[in-house]
């Protein structure tokens, strides 16, 4: 089973809808008990990174998520989900992550900002510059556009966890992942040809 995870601030359909696209049936958990039985999770997300670790907490996924990722079970976090991966967040305050990933989520257009007055949030069609090889990556071409909507990014505490990065007042991951772990900034079910070579990637790690 491939599990789409619920926690209650996510848009769900347009994640499965980029699923049946690919020919792949994925199911809505949003119980600690479905959640063991998946093979493969995917954390999708759009909106507050509190908002989103509480969602988590209240339906008590944070641990059965963590075992997941240590049974060796592929995990692809997208857009808010991707920032919960990591160890904490300054959205209205300090927030604990999953720390699945070593690094911290912070605002676009902070202090290392080459463009004053940065546009925030980041919304519309960006390119990523592949920076290393990593089979959730395989074949996606340097330069290819994604779709973004977001206002804040992560900062990973390790280079080498950073697959793709995204130009937006500077460079910020994009796309990150370590074993089966990753991650995507953009929305890969809004991202056309380029999301679904990615999702399609996932599926095969």
């Amino acid at each position: 089973m491939i599990a789409l995870i619920d926690y209650g601030i996510s848009n769900l359909r347009s994640v499965q809808k980029a699923f049946e696209h690919l020919e792949t049936e994925v199911t809505l958990v949003d119980t600690p008990d479905r959640l063991a039985q998946a093979d493969r999770l995917i954390l999708p997300g759009v909106g507050a990174f509190p908002a989103g670790m509480q969602g988590l907490r209240e339906r008590g996924l944070i641990d059965p998520i963590k075992q997941a990722t240590r049974d060796g079970k592929p995990l692809v976090g997208i857009c808010l989900g991707l920032q919960l991966l990591f160890d904490s967040s300054d959205e209205m305050g300090e927030t604990p992550g999953l720390g699945l990933m070593p690094g911290r989520v912070t605002r676009l257009g902070g202090p290392t900002s080459v463009i004053r007055d940065l546009k925030v949030p980041h919304m519309g069609w960006n390119q990523l510059d592949v920076v290393r090889d990593h089979p959730l990556v395989r074949d996606l071409a340097s330069g290819s556009y994604a779709y973004f909507v977001h206002s804040y990014a992560v900062y990973p505490d390790q280079p080498d966890l950073v697959l793709a990065t995204t130009e937006y007042g500077g460079p910020f991951a994009s796309v990150v992942g370590s074993g089966k772990i990753c991650g995507l900034q953009f929305h890969p079910e809004k991202s056309q040809a380029v999301g679904l070579k990615l999702l399609r990637n996932f599926l095969s790690l």
